[in-house]
C-alpha cells in the first residue's frame, strides 16, 4: 500500500516494516484529532531513537491539511488517505468509521492495539511496552 505525502511524494507502507508503528487517522475538521496530535508528536520525538515510528493518515483534503501543518508542524510523516481512509480504517477494526482512530502495529506488521477516540498519555505509555525487536 502506498500514500501520497503532503508534498506529493509517495510513501510506501513497506518501509515501516520491522519497527513498531503507530498509525493515526485524523482530519482537520475533527477537534479531538487536533487535540491529540501534539501528544503524538511528542511521543514520536521521544521514541524515534527507540525505533518507534508514527504515521498520520489524513482523512481529509490536501489544502486544509497543508494549512494546518503550516500552523502546527509535525515531526512525523503525514500522508493523505482522503475520504477513502475511512474504508481503510474500517478494515483495520474501526467499525463505526469515526475519528480519531489509531492502530499500533508490532515490528512484524501485526495489529497490537486499536483505539477509537482521543489518545491519552496513558495509552501511549502502555504502547511503549511493545518490543522493537
Amino acid at each position: 500500500m502506498q500514500f501520497k505525502q503532503v508534498d506529493g511524494s509517495p510513501l510506501a507502507m513497506a518501509g515501516f516494516k520491522g519497527k513498531p508503528l503507530v498509525v493515526n487517522f485524523w482530519a482537520t475538521w475533527c477537534p479531538p484529532c487536533l487535540a491529540e496530535l501534539p501528544l503524538l508528536n511528542a511521543f514520536y520525538a521521544e521514541n524515534v531513537s527507540k525505533s518507534w515510528q508514527v504515521l498520520g493518515l489524513a482523512v481529509d483534503q490536501l489544502v486544509p491539511v497543508k494549512r494546518f501543518l503550516a500552523r502546527s508542524p509535525l515531526v512525523f510523516p503525514v500522508a493523505m488517505a482522503g475520504f477513502e481512509g475511512t474504508d481503510l480504517s474500517r478494515s483495520l477494526g474501526n467499525v463505526s468509521g469515526g475519528l480519531p482512530f489509531t492502530v499500533v502495529f508490532g515490528p512484524a506488521g501485526d495489529v497490537r492495539h486499536r483505539k477509537i477516540g482521543q489518545l491519552t498519555p496513558k495509552d501511549l505509555a502502555a504502547w511503549r511496552q511493545i518490543e522493537s525487536s
